[in-house]
């Protein structure tokens, strides 16, 4: 800007710099007041508490190196919105955040750089921080915690511990601690697996009972190894095409010994406690699918003297299974293979060991290796031989499947090429050509079952089954035990350590937290990222100091070897909405009477089936399936061992939309910085050569970041926050432009113009009292605005405030009443609360706004006394009749017959027909 432009600025005009200004000012008056403090019932953050409170929270965010674009703060700022128009009305508001800072870039950045992980960390927490309070959110900063702080992650041990220490009662539906099932053990109320007395067993065997019934519990088992990443994968962490979800590497399975955590036995709580939860239908959708519950039976198939157990949806075509496949991990392959087909077997599993889970799905080319067994079908007695194939998957399921190829594609396609035969148990559908039918009709070929339909053929199996003891009706699930061990640094040191005969012992709460050691080196040591036999070798395993210890556990000192692995970075997430209640706490995880306050079930509000938990989580939905799964498993275990008061973390969920951007590149393909970008007539053009335009996602690589600090600086926080607000819908994505940040900045400088001098700063309004009519308009915006922020539509809130504030421009040049200035800076606070503040005080007030008052509209205001009916006839409007809001039908036709130019068109005859649309038309049919 010139010397002469800059000096004919007003010097109270509304411009970024001095927004700026008036920002950072509150922000500092706000820190200084505690103006977000949310007391406590009770403890260090003690205070008067209304019963009328408000936990809203964000999804924990990752404090990423490269800091936010403007599109990490949407869901931020919407819920800060929420929470400052609840604070507003009256009610003890909950808001803050934290960081969920364990997690593979930081440590994969160490192993490049030498740099400690928690150094790079903080340093960008620091910048996160700076980058959030900029915007102006309204957090409680004493509760801010952060997953790698040892007062935090000591907790994240000791909830592992009660997981550890409990299995799943399925006659009482819940978990109980550990104790009481080998009290059972004990006592002789329950056998145990070989029989003996309990007492008759080494501590170690009755460990190794106990283990098979932990909620937290060792297992070699076939798991997704990653020998890129060197460490292995949960299954929602791979990605549809059997690659890593972050670096994109290949996943092998392998089998390995690692913690798992029996998220199964919950399988069905989870699915069926969704119908509780104000939810998006397409998470609980995900949920549902995810979890897989399926309706079916357990059918055993004898091979020789020991049986092979199948899980079928469709145990109605069993008459159709013309061969058995076994996942080649399967332990009976061993078994019951013949040894001339022993080698071939071996070397099958070396080419399998190679593939991708996806890969072995497709099975595009139908692989598979004859173990020389053959099976019994127990329903007909004929003789089937069993394959190993790796479209079969030991996770899945038992492991094993009949092939019914006459109803499944991809069984067809195994028969066809191994020349097996094909036989169809349900009648196809006239017209029908294709190969497998899927579809429903009667049962063929199928002896006692002919004529009968699928579901009634079910039935009739399943009993059969179950008379002659081959086989029962039940549930299957297609999850899977969430894998919770991770061959890294940057991660929560289990709580275990191993005795001399390799048994896990939980390491005592007294001596909690376990801290991360120091170590030279950060990287998991493997050799070849493609090399599925490549073995782990955590960064821990090589501190030896640390890993090698001596420990009295109650029975005298003793050598232990530490867990050298570390928990996955979900286990910080599951919890952290209980520590944000009460973060000073150093006694318990929370205590339980502050717990009970903010996160405990309402029953008088929700009713008796209330699950309790946040009140408005809000985040994106790519965390559907894993981090709201693990939480929800959590939570159930600590509310059946009496830790928390509810069954469920979040009551209430919200998935933002995104801010996508556009990108452009030149005729070389190559990406040019998007701010540089010029449209004419429909057209792009960068240093006057035109360019490609494209949509899609911020980023570095496409030149097309716009970060929230550079609007700022341009801008103010305010407009930044007004524009995000309005840009649409907050739960739909929708594209940025710069260009359009300026209408929202507009509207803050009317505003402002309408209640500031922008010459001298003083205030420019005055006492009269307004017309009926901005009476209306006042009240109308109130209660909108009202139901627009308790609903998140604030496009429509801050659309309903430029109306009422083009009111004032236009009808009060002179200054705005102080009637409608109040209530519109008030409205306008929870969107552009820095503005409002600065507004509110040049009113004379001395306190912030922050606590409210909220206007309330005054429902005589909101009553029309009149409505204006336009007139149809034979479908085209012909006039106008003013009626009063409380006239009945009849009046209002009569009305409408009596006006002029009806009555002229009419003639003096009546109208076939009269038909009136309370409150909207009148049609009148010549």
């Amino acid at each position: 800007m010139s010397t002469d432009a800059a000096a004919e600025t007003p010097a109270f005009r509304y411009t970024a710099e001095l927004a700026g200004e008036i920002e950072q000012r509150w922000q500092r008056e706000w820190e200084e007041r505690g103006t977000f403090h949310a007391p406590n019932p009770v403890g260090p953050l003690r205070g008067d508490v209304p019963a009328d409170k408000l936990f809203v929270q964000d999804m924990f965010p990752y404090p990423s190196g490269s800091g936010l674009h403007v599109g990490h703060p949407l869901g931020f700022i919407g819920t800060d919105v929420f929470a400052r128009y609840h604070r507003m009305t009256g009610r003890n508001v909950l808001h803050t955040m934290g960081f969920d800072a364990f997690g593979l870039p930081a440590e994969q950045y160490a192993v490049q750089t030498g740099k400690h992980p928690r150094e790079t960390t903080e340093e960008n927490i620091r910048t996160y921080l700076r980058q959030i309070r900029r915007v102006g959110l309204g957090h409680d900063e004493r509760r801010r915690i952060s997953t790698i702080d040892p007062g935090y992650y000591k907790w994240t041990q000791w909830i592992f511990l009660q997981v550890f220490d409990s299995w799943y009662d399925e006659r009482a539906g819940r978990a109980r601690p550990i104790a009481e099932l080998e009290a059972e053990f004990a006592r002789g109320a329950r056998p145990t697996p070989d029989g003996r007395a309990w007492d008759a067993l080494s501590p170690a065997e009755r460990q190794g009972v106990l283990g098979e019934h932990r909620l937290a519990y060792l297992s070699e088992a076939p798991v997704n190894w990653c020998p890129g990443l060197g460490t292995v994968l949960a299954n929602e962490e791979v990605t549809a095409d059997g690659r890593s979800e972050r670096g994109n590497f290949p996943v092998f399975r392998r089998s390995l010994r690692q913690w798992m955590m029996r998220i199964t036995a919950y399988a069905d709580r989870l699915i069926d406690d969704l119908d509780r939860l104000d939810w998006p239908e397409k998470v609980k959708s995900m949920q549902r699918n995810w979890i897989g519950r399926s309706h079916g039976a357990r059918v055993r198939f004898a091979v020789g003297d020991r049986d092979v157990e199948v899980f079928t949806t469709r145990p109605d075509t069993l008459f159709g299974a013309t061969y058995l496949v076994l996942a080649p991990e399967h332990p009976l392959v061993d078994a019951i293979a013949t040894p001339e087909h022993a080698d071939a077997i071996a070397a099958y599993r070396r080419e399998v060991s190679r593939k991708s889970e996806l890969d072995r799905q497709e099975n595009k080319d139908k692989t598979g290796v004859f173990t020389g067994a053959r099976a019994v079908n127990p329903v007909n007695g004929a003789e089937i031989p069993v394959y190993v194939a790796d479209y079969v998957l030991m996770g899945y399921g038992t492991g094993a499947i009949m092939a019914v190829p006459g109803q499944d594609q991809r069984d067809w396609d195994f028969a066809k090429a191994f020349d097996l035969p094909i036989i169809r148990t349900v009648q196809p559908a006239e017209g029908f050509e294709g190969e497998a039918y899927t579809g429903a009709g009667p049962a063929i070929n199928s002896g006692f079952l002919d004529g009968l339909d699928v579901d009634e053929a079910k039935k009739a199996i399943i009993a059969w089954l179950e008379e002659h003891g081959r086989g029962e009706g039940t549930v299957q699930f297609k999850l899977r035990d969430w894998l919770f061990s991770r061959q890294r640094y940057w991660g929560e040191p289990f709580p275990i350590v191993y005795d001399e005969d390799g048994t896990p012992v939980a390491v005592p709460e007294s001596m909690l937290p376990i801290e991360l050691p120091d170590v030279d080196d950060y990287s998991p040591r493997t050799f070849d990222p493609d090399d599925a036999n490549s073995e782990p070798s955590p960064p821990l395993s090589r501190a030896a100091d640390w890993v090698e210890v001596e420990l009295d556990l109650g029975d005298g000192r003793k050598k232990y070897r530490r867990e050298t692995n570390t928990m996955p970075n979900w286990a910080g997430s599951c919890w952290y909405q209980l520590r944000y209640v009460d973060p000073t706490e150093t006694e318990r995880f929370v205590n339980a009477e502050n717990e009970r306050y903010w996160l405990g079930p309402r029953t008088a509000e929700h009713g008796a089936n209330d699950p309790g938990g946040v009140d408005l989580y809000i985040g994106g939905v790519e965390h559907a399936v894993l981090h709201l799964l693990y939480a929800r498993f959590w939570q159930k275990v600590l509310f059946d061992l009496g830790h928390v008061s509810g069954d469920e973390p979040y009551r209430r969920l919200f998935n933002q939309g995104y801010i996508e951007a556009y990108a452009y590149s030149d005729a070389r393909g190559a990406y040019v910085p998007a701010e540089g970008v010029e449209e004419r007539d429909g057209k792009f053009f960068f240093e006057g050569e035109e360019v490609r335009r494209e949509y899609g996602k911020m980023g570095k690589s496409l030149k097309n970041v716009v970060t929230p600090d550079e609007m700022c600086a341009r801008y103010g926080a305010d407009t930044f926050r007004l524009y995000e607000m309005s840009m649409g819908p907050m739960d739909v994505s929708r594209p940025w432009a710069t260009k359009d940040v300026v209408g929202a900045q507009r509207f803050l400088q009317r505003l402002w113009r309408n209640l500031v001098d922008e010459e001298t700063g003083e205030l420019r309004v005055v006492d009269e009292e307004p017309s009926e009519e901005a009476l209306r308009l006042l009240h109308r915006t109130i209660a909108g605005v009202h139901d627009d922020y308790g609903n998140l539509r604030y496009n429509t809130a801050g659309a309903k405030l430029i109306e009422l504030n083009n009111f004032v421009t236009k009808h009060h040049a002179g200054g705005a009443p102080r009637a409608l200035a109040e209530p519109m800076v008030l409205l306008l606070a929870p969107l552009a609360p820095h503005v409002a503040e600065e507004l509110w005080a040049k009113l004379g007030h001395a306190e912030s706004l922050a606590h409210g008052p909220f206007p309330r509209a005054d429902e005589k205001y909101l009553v029309e006394d009149s409505v204006e009916y336009p007139i149809q006839v034979n479908g085209k409007v012909k006039a106008r009749v003013v009626v009063a809001a409380s006239a009945s039908q009849d009046e209002v036709k009569a009305a409408a017959l009596a006006e002029g130019k009806v009555a002229e068109l009419l003639g003096g005859a009546a109208p076939r027909k009269v038909i009136v649309v309370p409150g909207r038309l009148v049609n009148v049919v010549l």
